[in-house]
This record gives C-alpha cells, sequence and structure tokens, in this order.
C-alpha cells in the first residue's frame, strides 16, 4: 500500500507522496482544485507511485465542499479514500512534532497519518443521492438564515440612526424575501426527508427528546445519515463538543470545548441544551448535579450539550424513542 496526503483549499491541493517505508523519500506537487485539473492528479499519483488505485491509499481532512468533488473523482477512479477528523490529524501533528505548518507540510502529515493509522480507520464511501442532496440544502438553509440575520442587524442601525428611508425599506424588503426562502428551504427540506422512510424514522426519534425540535432535528437527521460513528463519544468529538485543558493563558488549568467540526451544530445544540436543561428529566438532573458540584454556566451548557447529543446518538442507534424520565 502506497500513502498520499491531500491538503486541499478552494484555490489548490498540495498532493504528497511516501515512497518508502522510512518516510524519508517524498515527492510533491500543487494542482488546480477545478474540475480541470483531476483527471491530471490522478495521472500524477499513478505515474509517480507506479502503481493501480487500489494500492494508493489518500489521507485528506473536510474543507467545507471545497474537497467534495475531488474526492468523488478520486473514488470513481478507484482510489481508497481516508476522510480524517481534523482534531486527531491536528493531534497526530503536534505528537511528531510538526510545528511548521505550511500547506506542503500538512500535506506530508496526512500522508503519514494515513500510513499510521489506515488499519484502524474506517476508509470513505460516499453517501446515496437523497442524503446528498439534504446537505446541500442544510447548508442552504444555515446560509439563508445567516444573511436573513446580518440584515436585521443592519435593520436595527439604520433605524437607530435614522438613516435614509429608502435604505430601510429595502432592508425590510431584503428580509421578506430571506423570510419566504426559509420558509420554502425548510419546506423542501421536510418535504425531501418524509419521502425515506429511514430519515423519517430517524427524525421522529430525534423529536421524542425533550428539547429537540425540528431546526435541530433537520440538522441531526442530515449529519445521522451522512456519517457513520460508532460511539457517542465520537459524535461529540465530531461536534466539537470534547473538553479541552487550557495549557497557557489567563485560563490555563480550566477546561473549554474543543469546537472543532461545524460550528452552525454546536450554536444549534446551543439553543436546545438551554430548552432540555427546563424539560427534559436527565439534562436537568445533570444540570443540577454540576451545580451542585460548582461548575460554571458555561461549563454547565458544555456539559449538557455533550449530553444531548450522546442521548440523539443513542436513539438514533437503537431506534427506540427517548424514555421519559421524571427527575
Amino acid at each position: 500500500m502506497i500513502f498520499a496526503g491531500f491538503d486541499i483549499s478552494k484555490e489548490k491541493v498540495d498532493l504528497c507522496c511516501l515512497l518508502d517505508s522510512s518516510n524519508t523519500k517524498v515527492k510533491t506537487k500543487v494542482f488546480r482544485n477545478n474540475l480541470q485539473s483531476f483527471q491530471d492528479i490522478a495521472n500524477w499519483l499513478l505515474k509517480t507511485t507506479q502503481s493501480v488505485p487500489a494500492n494508493i491509499t489518500i489521507t485528506m481532512e473536510p474543507t467545507g465542499v471545497y474537497h467534495e468533488p475531488l474526492i468523488h473523482f478520486l473514488y470513481k477512479q478507484g482510489f481508497t479514500i481516508l476522510l480524517v477528523n481534523p482534531g486527531k490529524a491536528k493531534k497526530f501533528a503536534e505528537s511528531m512534532n510538526l510545528v511548521h505548518k505550511t500547506d506542503k507540510s500538512d500535506a506530508i502529515m496526512l500522508a503519514r497519518y494515513g500510513e499510521s493509522k489506515h488499519a484502524n480507520s474506517m476508509y470513505w464511501q460516499p453517501v446515496n443521492a437523497q442524503v446528498r442532496e439534504l446537505q446541500a440544502l442544510i447548508r442552504r438553509l444555515d446560509a439563508l438564515e445567516s444573511n436573513r440575520q446580518r440584515e436585521v442587524n443592519r435593520l436595527e442601525a439604520s433605524e437607530f440612526s435614522e438613516g435614509s428611508e429608502y435604505v430601510t425599506q429595502s432592508i425590510k424588503n431584503t428580509i421578506h424575501f430571506f423570510d419566504d426562502q426559509i420558509k420554502a428551504t425548510k419546506s423542501f427540506i421536510d418535504a425531501l426527508i418524509a419521502q425515506y422512510p429511514e430519515l423519517k424514522r430517524n427524525q421522529a426519534l430525534l423529536e421524542s427528546i425533550p428539547g429537540i425540535g425540528p431546526v435541530l432535528s433537520r440538522e441531526l437527521t442530515s449529519l445521522f445519515a451522512a456519517k457513520q460513528f460508532k460511539t457517542a463519544k465520537q459524535v461529540a468529538a465530531y461536534c466539537g463538543l470534547i473538553p479541552k485543558l487550557k495549557e497557557s493563558g489567563a485560563m490555563k488549568g480550566r477546561t473549554t470545548l474543543s469546537k472543532l467540526g461545524p460550528s452552525r451544530i454546536r450554536c444549534k445544540l446551543y439553543m436546545a441544551a438551554i430548552v432540555a436543561g427546563q424539560h427534559n428529566a436527565l439534562i436537568k438532573k445533570q444540570k443540577g448535579n454540576l451545580k451542585k458540584n460548582g461548575k460554571t454556566s458555561m461549563q454547565i451548557i458544555g456539559a449538557n450539550m455533550r449530553k444531548l447529543i450522546q442521548i440523539c446518538f443513542g436513539v438514533v442507534k437503537n431506534q427506540t424513542e427517548f424514555k421519559h424520565q421524571e427527575s
């Protein structure tokens, strides 16, 4: 098996191939990240390694949407793909003392990570068409909601400063437009989920948990359809909810959330945890115990978020509704 690492950005792809078992002989190359370059990337890998796609393992990190066209192309060509958690890759880099961070060094690090971890890792496989569409719709909804909030902030500033009436009305019209688009997109997402029994069932199971409403259930239905988590801890780590010890600065010795992974899920989990802290017996009990132990409000909410995502994983994995327990 030959190992390659890809560091991917919007504009380019930095490649590295390990050409010997000692990792001392490497070959690197930079390509543009566009459809026209993908075949050149595949050809370079095959020529450089003098091998076949099935014998080449490519390791990369998720980079929003910028890795998606290339990863699907490479999979169809027969290459083996490892899509790794950025947090785990970062810890591996630290353990290897790879402190001089460049795109090239990241590609080398990812190739070495793949060589070191491939035996215990799950190879990437593409999700089916309906899940890809659901992911695209969830991203679109998030963008619409973010843009709407920016317009709301502009409206507040415009009304406070008593500025141009035209500008104020223009902002209001834009907010109405976003409201219509958000409503339509939510309806489209719900209709898509309703078409597929597994997705529909998972959304219903998630909404059986006090604190989980349609907003978060859409997000998590998409997440659990796209990602194959083995344990609740893996889900928490993916969402950036694992405690991280601060080792320097004013916060030295205290723990904070790692905040790796998709921030939009954490934002929705934050609001859900606050609601669950009032209406979910398990979260209420945990909240009370942590408060008695002197934990800060933010530490309590972080722990509640982690507990809540673990409960979500449990109901989906076991395909059973949440059992409402009395506090």
